[in-house]
């Protein structure tokens, strides 16, 4: 059995600081985990691949779905531009169009990252549970398109429930395409998505912190972090599978 990775999406440098210490193998940056998380700021992304751990940064520009106007691409697209510049290792980006991938922005979005490790975020949970793609279809079309790597539940709302699907593009992809199994993951799930194939595991590994006081326009006095304790709990769940440990990659 190879090595299963461990991914945490992190939204701040402080959680970014728990995720490393925590032994994740890698981690997903963005902001705005909410709405599904957006491009992070280029001071927070400096800060967190100074850590030493391999960083991808999320690529979203806007909250709503992932059908993108075409300032919207030049907007992605220089934040690769400026991403790459303040360290990261690759990028999670992803489009829809009204009726399937959108093919021609996801390739100018692998042109601007320069080489660099591209995954396909969770757009493709779109077609593969509510338009019922066909798993080793999108296979063959994400690799078309250049990406390296793609993020999903299965169409599912949690990976776990996901794990037929998530099976079926591990077989397809056959080790061309890298499997990351996100959504509502926790460290017990850790041995079904492994045994569907899944190359690593995403997830947030979020609990409240406070944010001391607030007042109108100061928004909640409380936000989403990364809790030690579920990190240690995932690194267990993977380290058990993997008694090396796992290896870190980009």
């Amino acid at each position: 059995m190879t090595a299963m990775l461990l991914e945490i999406a992190v939204q701040d440098a402080e959680g970014a600081r728990v995720a490393r210490e925590g032994g994740a193998d890698r981690l997903e940056l963005c902001q705005a985990l909410d709405v599904g998380g957006l491009t992070p700021s280029v001071g927070v992304t400096e800060l967190v691949t100074a850590l030493g751990v391999p960083v991808r940064a999320l690529v979203r520009a806007r909250a709503g779905g992932f059908v993108h106007t075409a300032t919207e691409v030049s907007a992605m697209v220089r934040d690769i531009e400026a991403l790459l510049d303040a360290g990261v290792a690759g990028v999670v980006v992803g489009a829809l169009t009204e009726d399937g991938l959108d093919r021609s922005t996801l390739r100018t979005l692998v042109r601007a990252a320069e080489g660099r490790p591209v995954v396909a975020h969770r757009c493709v949970d779109v077609l593969l549970g509510p338009w019922q793609a066909d798993p080793a279809g999108l296979v063959e079309e994400l690799l078309d398109c250049g990406v390296s790597g793609v993020l999903t539940s299965g169409g599912a709302p949690r990976a776990l429930e996901g794990v037929p699907v998530i099976e079926a593009l591990a077989a397809a992809a056959d080790g061309r395409l890298e499997i990351v199994a996100g959504g509502g993951v926790r460290a017990e799930h850790v041995v079904a998505l492994v045994d569907a194939g899944a190359d690593a595991v995403h997830l947030s590994a979020g609990g409240p912190a406070s944010a001391g006081p607030s007042g109108p326009g100061g928004g909640a006095d409380v936000y989403t972090t990364t809790d030690p304790g579920l990190v240690a709990a995932a690194r267990s769940a993977v380290a058990e599978l993997s008694p090396s440990g796992g290896q870190r990659g980009a």
